[in-house]
């Protein structure tokens, strides 16, 4: 077996660019921010006529986009979302009304073009960041000083601990995988960081991560809500965040998201997003991806061969990150929103809290006073297509031949100025890629081992039973012998360092040695924050679960290995 969590080197990392942080593009990019919102804007408006050739059609779609706004407005408001909301929405909504009883083609067309660019301006500057160098200098010391005191105080006793420096992020937050491979991409062309998603913490952590690394800042969309919670708000600014908002699902405003990610990403913007759109509501690694923001990489390949720009510093490359945690803050309220969805009248909610600023302090104290440990697995690079790059950004397909990407982008000698089902097709193919990449690089913790092998053997000692039936059955049919769940728990674990051999999926240094430890381990850090533990040992030693609704999401880490035939 070859050796387990050596690939884990705790060092301290030189910045990429030698050039210091005023060559950072995303630093260009904020010092020119109201040009490149207008440039924004003139691209989506370019995009929307596209897509809204006649008149009618254009119509009809800001109206749709009007009625879904006001909705929005009513039913689910956000404290983030400006304060002259509703008066917008009412002008644009009596300009329409204008139009419906003019007879002048002209001057119609003339007031759907001034309302669609105040729309989209509006809408690009809320997307917009706001780097600044000073802030974010700032916020990643408060970020690496606040939470490695908070990891010193927790690893030695007395509160003048709290000053120690004796312990480091890098002890707690293990970076492993292709992490050399990654900084020198960064050298030679563009990355697209994309990470799974479990938490709101995933933004925060990414963000040290990329610092961390002696990386320059990346620009990447986290949601809006987040920016409710206003020490997220200033961390996710500073870090280079632009919004996102999930509620908003209209035409207009989706074109201007991928427009401002496209164009980011052709100036050479280091860029991040979560392919899969939002948090992993069931704890599972996303199976299916959003295409929408994974297809802006694509068409600013395209563009940039357009402009006549090589591989060099203009290929872009894309990086599969999992953020490997042995609990969730929200993992209690993500699990019944998920459970709700899917099962819908079948299954009954109770009303749960929603984090806080307080909550996250609490959190995060928790986490640290704690010992448990985060993991964050950079895959290997990825072009545009999804096949593998070596570190001179040189693109090979399966059979290991050495391929050109721009011929991908060609037709009869010529590169092709758009064929969006061929995008579209490219944009599968990636999406399919990473899917496949998150699996292979994500990391087993004991602690998802014992949550599968649990849930696994609870579920079929009831396997008539459907999934809600399930989750539902008494307090003393919950508990599994431990002599029992060993034996079954060391047959998945086999499994577990087979695959790892293959390099088909990575695994904690804490799955090796005695199972009675490892279980041990597994057990004492599944689930630790929360009040009602998945799983935990009675007075007789056997294993029982406080939550089968928590058990199932921990378990969920492990779906897709095909690992439930070794229970």
């Amino acid at each position: 077996m070859k050796p387990i969590g050596k690939d884990y080197v705790k060092k301290k990392y030189d910045q990429v660019v030698p050039g210091g942080i005023d060559e950072w593009p995303v630093v260009s990019l904020s010092n020119n921010r109201d040009a490149f919102i207008k440039e924004v804007t003139a691209e989506s408006i370019k995009r929307i006529k596209k897509l809204t050739p006649k008149r009618s059609s254009l119509i009809e779609e800001i109206e749709t986009t009007l009625f879904r706004e006001k909705l929005r407005v009513k039913r689910n408001p956000w404290a983030v979302d400006p304060p002259d909301e509703a008066d917008f929405l009412q002008s644009i909504k009596d300009r329409l009304l204008e139009i419906s009883t003019n007879d002048d083609k002209e001057d119609i067309d003339e007031t759907l073009e001034d309302i669609l660019s105040e729309i989209i301006e509006r809408y690009a500057s809320e997307i917009a960041g706001n780097f600044k160098k000073s802030r974010y200098r700032m916020a990643r010391s408060i970020v690496t000083f606040g939470f490695a005191r908070l990891l010193n105080a927790s690893r030695a006793r007395g509160f003048w601990s709290i000053f120690s420096t004796r312990y480091s992020l890098q002890d707690k937050i293990h970076i492993t995988g292709e992490v050399e491979e990654l900084r020198t991409l960064a050298k030679k062309g563009t990355i697209i960081m994309v990470p799974t998603h479990f938490s709101n913490l995933d933004s925060i952590l990414i963000g040290w991560v990329i610092s961390a690394l002696g990386l320059p800042a990346f620009i990447y969309g986290a949601g809006l809500n987040l920016f409710n919670i206003k020490i997220f708000a200033y961390f996710m600014e500073s870090l280079g965040a632009y919004k996102v908002d999930r509620r908003k699902k209209n035409l207009l405003y989706l074109e201007t998201l991928k427009s401002y990610s496209s164009l980011a990403i052709q100036k050479g913007c280091h860029s991040l997003f979560f392919p899969g759109g939002t948090r992993s509501r069931s704890g599972q690694i996303e199976k299916r991806l959003k295409l929408g923001l994974l297809s802006t990489a694509i068409e600013a390949q395209r563009v940039n061969y357009q402009k006549g720009k090589r591989d060099g510093l203009h290929k872009i490359f894309i990086v599969p990150v999992t953020l490997n945690y042995n609990f969730v803050l929200e993992a209690p309220s993500l699990i019944r929103e998920y459970l709700r969805l899917k099962g819908q009248e079948r299954y009954y909610v109770e009303n749960d809290e929603y984090s806080t600023s307080y909550k996250i302090f609490a959190f995060l104290l928790k986490f640290f006073t704690k010992g448990s440990d985060i993991s964050v697995s950079i895959g290997r690079g990825l072009d545009v297509l999804g096949n593998y790059v070596d570190t001179d950004g040189n693109s090979y397909d399966k059979s290991g031949r050495q391929i050109d990407t721009q011929e991908y982008f060609t037709k009869d000698g010529k590169i092709i100025s758009h064929d969006q089902q061929r995008e579209d097709e490219y944009t599968r193919m990636l999406s399919d890629r990473i899917v496949e990449e998150f699996h292979r690089i994500n990391k087993v913790f004991a602690s998802h081992l014992v949550a599968f092998v649990a849930f696994e053997m609870l579920q079929k000692k009831f396997n008539k039973l459907d999934l809600y039936n399930f989750l539902r059955i008494p307090e003393e049919d919950q508990i599994i012998p431990y002599e029992e769940f060993k034996t079954v728990f060391q047959t998945v674990l086999r499994r577990v360092h087979e695959m790892y051999n293959k390099g088909e999926v990575s695994v904690s240094p804490y799955l090796t040695g005695d199972p009675d430890k490892i279980i041990a381990h597994g057990l004492a850090n599944v689930g630790m924050y929360h009040a009602k533990r998945p799983l935990i040992k009675n007075k007789k030693g056997d294993i029982y679960t406080q939550d089968l609704n928590l058990l199932f999401y921990y378990h969920n880490r492990l779906v897709g290995y095909n690992l439930e035939k070794y229970v």
